[in-house]
């Protein structure tokens, strides 16, 4: 990797920029230093002209097992909220680092991240694929009923669990969320000027409902699968986040306790675990380039008679509605910002991707490239049998599943309870009845059709070959 992109940490404490970085009380024992060592800065970041040795470093970011040193973990107990990142108890004394259910539950992003193929057997392996059964998070569970003693018939948890996706093609679905969220806000403008008018939301091929504005508010109620301030958000399984950068600042509070700079601040300890920035800005930036440059993943050619005709049955009853084959982008440049503002995503633009490059490798598609995700990048109602127990009014809804790359990627649905396709489809209910009823009333010939055109969908062959 150039030099110019390196910085020796010595002794856990060195300045980048006026950046302190590193450092704890506990650093003094013999031997112990942090384990992500160099560090970045923004402008490091922005001035390196080499995309792949600024990929290189996210990798090395992504894989790193961060230590006490590198700020692992949460400080002192926080009495007044003790779910939140910050103040959460571990399970070990007198550090709070690692708890497991809520967080705290691993010491690298690679531990639940790096399974290419389920498939394969044994499973192949890759930075940035999916995680298995056993690497699913429990944010927000706190009242766990293991044993049944409320006589459920089945353990239960006041929470959510998420069985970990991959990264592999993230570059083209930001750059679709980012399009889809400008054009949106173009359409709130019109509307804005058009009181009384209907304007309906479309982009992209996809449609987010109707506004209209009676020359004081808007009216939102008849908005479909996005939040009110009409910004698209498809990382997450509720849609959290417009980026992938936003979804790593959550991401390293939650998983590890680590603490990015551009949330509390320079040489802020804001969880008293006596480590300041613990991750800079700069090395936000490169985790975020490495995600959205990894490889796409792809459709497994030529067909044969039973995955074409399973492809347009997978048409005819109805599932590609929401799971929409391709949605193209109007640009192949994907912009990164920062500070990024959602609902002006290209303001603050720092640098761009090609993703047409060899790696992600989207193909072509006008002036954009062709995004097979096999989504709409929409929230809908999945039923009262897939709903999460939060309380919150969003408990049975999810984003579309992307199916790009499920051939590899058991096991499926957002908690990983599906050990196989047919039982995903089976499991489908709410807004997605009517296409699992015409399902369920194929031939079984045409059913296995349908799965074996699924099975088309795979995961990138070798997503670091260049790394």
């Amino acid at each position: 990797m150039d030099n110019v992109l390196r910085v020796r940490c010595l002794g856990g404490i060195v300045t980048l920029l006026g950046v302190a970085v590193g450092g704890a009380a506990s650093a003094q024992l013999v031997g112990a230093e942090p384990a992500l060592g160099e560090r970045i800065t923004q402008a490091m970041v922005e001035s390196e002209p080499s995309l792949r040795a600024i990929r290189a470093e996210g990798l090395r970011i992504f894989s790193t097992p961060f230590n006490t040193l590198d700020g692992l973990g949460d400080g002192p107990l926080n009495q007044a909220d003790e779910v939140a990142p910050g103040g959460r108890p571990g399970l070990q004394s007198p550090n709070q680092i690692f708890l497991r259910v809520n967080g705290l539950d691993s010491q690298t992003c690679l531990e639940c991240h790096n399974i290419l193929s389920n498939r394969e057997i044994p499973a192949t392996n890759a930075v940035g694929g999916v995680g298995g059964a056993s690497q699913s998070a429990f944010p927000g569970v706190i009242e766990p009923d293991i044993d049944d003693s409320e006589n459920n018939g089945f353990a239960r948890t006041a929470g959510r669990v998420i069985n970990p996706p991959f990264s592999f093609g993230s570059g083209g679905i930001e750059l679709l969320a980012k399009e889809m969220t400008a054009n949106l806000q173009g359409l709130l403008a019109v509307a804005a000027a058009n009181p009384g008018s209907v304007i309906d939301l479309d982009s992209h091929g996809v449609n987010f409902g109707s506004i209209v504005f009676d020359g004081i508010a808007f009216d939102l109620t008849n908005l479909e699968g996005i939040d009110d301030d009409l910004v698209v958000r498809p990382f997450g399984r509720k849609g959290c986040c417009q980026t992938v950068r936003q979804f790593d600042v959550g991401a390293m509070q939650f998983h590890h306790g680590i603490q990015p700079v551009e949330v509390v601040g320079d040489n802020v300890d804001q969880d008293g675990d006596g480590v300041v920035n613990e991750l800079t800005i700069g090395e936000l930036s490169a985790l975020h380039i490495f995600q959205v440059a990894l490889d796409r993943p792809r459709v497994k050619r030529p067909y044969g008679p039973q995955e074409d005709a399973g492809k347009q049955l997978f048409r005819d009853v109805g599932c590609a509605d929401c799971h929409i084959p391709t949605l193209r982008t109007e640009s192949h440049r994907l912009p990164l910002a920062f500070p990024e503002v959602e609902t002006d995503p290209f303001i603050n633009v720092y640098r761009h991707v090609n993703l047409r490059r060899s790696r992600p490798g989207f193909r072509r598609s006008g002036q954009g490239v062709a995004v097979q995700l096999y989504a709409d990048l929409k929230r809908h109602d999945m039923g009262p049998d897939l709903a999460e127990s939060t309380g919150s009014s969003l408990d049975a809804h999810f984003q579309t599943a992307r199916l790009w790359g499920v051939a590899d990627t058991a096991p499926y649905l957002h908690d990983g309870r599906a050990t196989t396709l047919a039982q995903a489809i089976d499991q489908h209910g709410g807004e997605a009845q009517a296409s699992r009823d015409l399902f369920d009333a194929l031939l079984d010939a045409e059913k296995e059709a349908i799965i074996s055109f699924l099975k088309t969908l795979r995961a990138p062959r070798n997503p670091s070959a260049d790394l």
